[in-house]
């Protein structure tokens, strides 16, 4: 049985709009970077058209450079617009109310953005809700633009559906403070918290019942079937054992790897059964973790500047040596010499 192919994710095309337009204000051109990554407007204007988002994170990288402004995530943000996440945000922007619009923006993300590291969460409380975005992690400067961006985004655009300025009660960031720190206290109405267990941001019960003056309830309703309907045709998986690959993911971290008995727990099938089925699919358990760390570890290597022992922790081997003894089983190449070769010839 062929393996599916893992990648760490995309995202719409539409996420490029307010990189374009911070370079702008800053006094760039951005068309010349945009078409050295194939981003020409034809491209940008394909229809559910994706980018990777190893290579949205070299193109903010690249972005960053040129500004010479590395809060460049934030401005991206503030210009965000619920549009540019497609049907999601079309959608969010008839909720009737800020709550509704953030819900719906998280939870038909699939939508228009999927990490297989994970996915971004509403989770609501009688006070308010916590919205969190998952980021691939140790972080560096090709990635925590995107969490700034994300996070800093999802304020601009809710404030935008009420017709007011929406701040966060508390924000917290999975990253150290960096120098432009202080950047981030226009986005909350408390100190953020830097060093956190999650990159997040809480709106309160007031923020959170603001209504939305452009609702219909016909078109919202309409819509919502839509995101459905679309959510089930991109989330339907085949196979069991491509339902195991998908959840393999978010397992994989911190010098653990899963077992069969924790999938079976999440999949609520008693271990016996789990194995019998993945043996009539002509899989082990086994064979779908290897392929899934190695087509994991390949992408990482080739599309991020993260090092080795960075990766081994990410995929769940307990060191950089035992990582480097399976890369080598499964590819015949130690991971500085598939790196080496990779850059040679991309």
């Amino acid at each position: 049985m062929p393996r599916p192919r893992v990648r760490l994710g995309d995202l719409s095309v539409g996420f490029v709009q307010p990189l374009a337009e911070a370079l702008r204000q800053s006094g760039h051109d951005p068309l010349p970077l945009l078409q050295r990554y194939g981003l020409d407007a034809a491209r940008v204007a394909e229809p559910c058209a994706r980018l990777s988002i190893p290579r949205y994170m070299h193109l903010g990288h690249a972005a960053i450079e040129l500004s010479g402004d590395p809060a460049l995530g934030l401005r991206m943000g503030q210009l965000s617009r619920l549009a540019q996440a497609g049907l999601a945000g079309v959608t969010a922007a008839q909720a009737p109310s800020v709550g509704e619009a953030a819900r719906t923006l998280l939870r038909y993300e699939p939508l228009y953005a999927a990490n297989y590291r994970g996915r971004s969460l509403f989770i609501e409380d009688a006070q308010g809700a916590w919205l969190r975005f998952y980021s691939i992690s140790p972080y560096n400067g090709y990635n925590r633009f995107v969490v700034d961006s994300l996070l800093a985004g999802w304020l601009a655009q809710l404030g935008q559906l009420a017709g007011i300025q929406v701040l966060a009660e508390r924000m917290d960031i999975e990253f150290d403070a960096p120098h432009y720190a202080s950047q981030y206290q226009a986005l909350c109405s408390n100190n953020v918290q830097f060093g956190a267990a999650h990159n997040q941001l809480r709106l309160s019960r007031e923020t959170l019942s603001l209504v939305n003056p452009q609702h219909c309830p016909s078109t919202w309703q309409h819509l919502l079937k839509l995101c459905e309907a679309e959510l089930a045709q991109r989330t339907r998986v085949r196979s069991l054992g491509e339902r195991i690959t998908h959840l393999l993911g978010p397992l994989l971290n911190g010098g653990r790897e899963p077992d069969l008995e924790e999938v079976a727990q999440h999949l609520e099938l008693p271990t016996w059964t789990l194995r019998r089925k993945l043996a009539e699919e002509g899989t082990r358990f086994r064979n779908l973790l290897n392929d899934t760390r190695r087509d994991l570890a390949e992408t990482y290597i080739r599309d991020t500047e993260l090092a080795f022992g960075e990766i081994a922790y990410l995929l769940g081997f307990a060191s950089a040596e035992a990582f480097q003894r399976a890369f080598k089983r499964w590819t015949g190449l130690t991971p500085g010499e598939f790196r080496r070769n990779q850059r040679r010839t991309g």
